[in-house]
């Protein structure tokens, strides 16, 4: 390991005198890059300075353990005590700071909200989850745009398609795809009986073509008139892009928004999530037959959460997690359950690789 860390060092420093070079602070997409890296390298390299630091302070305090003065020796004991809990914490951080993090963390998603099960009831959930996220966005400082909206008939939503931009957004958002269910009494109950609905969501990372190294010849793209709901404007104009990759045969299309460009995203989003999927399962298929993500895989069929009201209770099934702080969690307040998920995805990944 310290053979790693000194070359994580190494770059550390090589990334540094990067950022105070003329040429490079000239160019600002290299800039940006370099200095990504190079945040992303710093607590590495801080904890590794302070495993050196803390080892050097062990080597010296052994030292003291000779001395003929009991009291000195006395002293050296429980310092060494200390210094060497330290080090235990230092290189279990270290351990947790290498492990390879996914490369889709720091970017923007494509997030979507659907409603699901439950008639009207499921639209007016779609809504309270879509007021729940817009305060955790507002806190986090990220900047939302809205490019797809299909309002319930009586309230909330049936579809809505945002656009999220900030720093670790996929990062933070990623396990919040899957169903969503809720239990409550909803307003249109005049018996008081408690009914059960449900809402999707899904997160996309926002890809590039590099990302998924694919060829501008490869694509094919097709505009057509969408057809449907959406009233004139849909029917009247090429709004619906499609995107065929030739080598694969993989499709997509959209028709959700009311502008081509928008639809074009869209539907170029998804296609390079479809590739990277596929790449992804070619890749981690002997990983992903050894264990199962803690996360699942995000399909609409797979129940991640249950928000109960008449309880005020919230259940995570994938970490089986329980808050009764449901009112606060619908205020936006999301941080618990996303460090928590976090963490258990974490020592997942330390499981495996100790398997490994």
């Amino acid at each position: 390991m310290t053979e790693k860390l000194e070359a994580i060092k190494e770059r550390y420093i090589y990334l540094e005198e990067q950022m105070a070079d003329p040429g490079v602070i000239a160019d600002s997409d290299r800039y940006r890059k370099v200095s990504k890296d190079y945040k992303n390298l710093k607590p590495i390299v801080h904890a590794f300075n302070e495993q050196l630091d803390t080892r050097a302070a062990i080597a010296s305090v052994k030292e003291m353990l000779r001395d003929e003065d009991p009291e000195i020796r006395a002293m050296a004991q429980e310092e060494l005590a200390e210094l060497e809990t330290r080090l235990a914490d230092v290189d279990e951080r270290l351990r947790v700071l290498l492990i390879p993090k996914d490369p889709n963390d720091d970017k923007d998603v494509l997030f979507e909200i659907r409603s699901g099960t439950g008639g009207d009831e499921a639209s007016l959930f779609a809504g309270d989850l879509y007021r729940m996220y817009q305060r955790y966005f507002d806190a986090q400082g990220w900047k939302v745009e809205v490019l797809d909206v299909n309002e319930g008939t009586v309230g909330g939503y049936d579809r809505l398609i945002l656009e999220i931009t900030g720093d670790e957004v996929f990062g933070k958002l990623k396990f919040e795809s899957g169903t969503h269910r809720v239990q409550r009494v909803p307003k249109t109950e005049s018996q008081g009986r408690i009914h059960t609905s449900a809402a999707t969501v899904a997160v996309m990372p926002k890809l590039e073509m590099e990302d998924v190294n694919i060829n501008k010849a490869d694509l094919k793209v097709d505009t057509f008139r969408a057809s449907g709901a959406g009233g004139q404007h849909v029917n009247k104009t090429e709004s619906g892009v499609r995107f065929t990759h030739l080598p694969s045969g993989v499709v997509t299309e959209s028709t959700e928004a009311r502008s081509q460009h928008q639809n074009r995203e869209i539907a170029l989003q998804r296609l390079y999530q479809r590739l990277q999927e596929m790449e992804y399962e070619k890749v981690h298929s002997e990983i992903a037959s050894r264990r199962k993500s803690i996360v699942g895989s995000g399909d609409r069929s797979e129940k991640i959460r249950t928000y109960n009201y008449p309880q005020n209770r919230l259940t995570d099934h994938r970490i089986n997690l329980t808050l009764y702080n449901l009112d606060a969690v619908m205020d936006g307040r999301l941080e618990e359950i996303i460090e928590a998920l976090q963490i258990a995805d974490t020592a997942e990944k330390l499981k495996a690789e100790a398997e490994g």
